[in-house]
């Protein structure tokens, strides 16, 4: 089922929808997978960039309208069970996600069902890693995180971007690492959907400017004592993550 909505009018906010999103304009259908653990970081962008579009439906999705927390403390009330996702969506997105959420079965099933019927797909951080246990990334050029890139060969990518800019485009996948990748990817799709006046409005709207005030947050600016320590810290995770997302993979790549 659909959370109803419930919050109070805001005419100051309302007016400026209405103007970004004239009265008549079709629906512009955007899932997020937010599932437990989720990453608010990861799905931000992809939430602040679309919901300023024409038409833009925002579905929060999981297997219930229950609370679930973000990673950390980031409770967050779904709008959209899988069951009422609508059939086709026009982007569905799915940010990093706990181990233990992208590895279920069920969350796997839909978003390979999903995926395979969204107009543009996008996969932030470990998203990717969910998008290839869907059997979403076979034969296609693609990035993740830092400490994934080396899964995405074993969920059938073709290519694996390690370096450059935060997204990779193939096609109608769009692959992004953390953080800032959720609104470039997202910035990106609009450029597409909606045009290039438009995405440059958004762009604007949102006052996307980003100057990273420790410098970037790659391995050569971090040095090899920090990012031993970051891979130390998230190598198990890791780890359970090939476990089952491989596995999951082969298991549809074997029909």
């Amino acid at each position: 089922m659909m959370q109803k909505n419930q919050s109070q009018p805001l005419p100051s906010y309302q007016r400026f929808a209405q103007a970004m999103s004239p009265s008549g304009t079709r629906p512009f259908r955007v899932g997020i997978v937010i599932g437990p653990g989720f990453l608010p970081m990861d799905m931000v962008g992809i939430q602040a960039v679309f919901g300023f579009c024409p038409g833009a439906e925002i579905h929060l999705l999981w297997k219930s309208l229950d609370l679930v927390e973000g990673f950390p403390a980031w409770w967050t009330q779904p709008t959209t069970t899988f069951s009422d996702c609508p059939e086709k969506l026009d982007v569905l997105a799915v940010p990093m996600l706990a181990p233990e959420t992208t590895n279920d079965p069920e969350v796997i099933a839909f978003v390979a069902k999903q995926g395979r019927q969204a107009k543009y797909l996008i996969g932030v951080c470990n998203g990717v890693v969910l998008l290839g246990a869907a059997g979403l990334l076979e034969g296609k050029r693609v990035t993740t995180s830092l400490n994934s890139l080396s899964l995405l060969h074993q969920l059938g990518a073709a290519e694996v971007v390690t370096s450059g800019g935060s997204v990779v485009v193939d096609g109608n996948l769009y692959t992004a690492r953390p953080s800032i990748g959720s609104f470039e990817a997202a910035l990106m799709v609009v450029d597409v959907a909606f045009g290039r006046e438009f995405a440059e409005l958004a762009n604007l709207v949102l006052e996307y400017d980003p100057h990273p005030p420790l410098g970037p947050g790659t391995l050569e600016n971090a040095g090899k004592v920090i990012a031993g320590k970051y891979s130390n810290l998230i190598d198990d995770m890791i780890q359970a993550y090939s476990q089952g997302a491989v596995a999951a993979y082969q298991r549809q790549a074997q029909g």
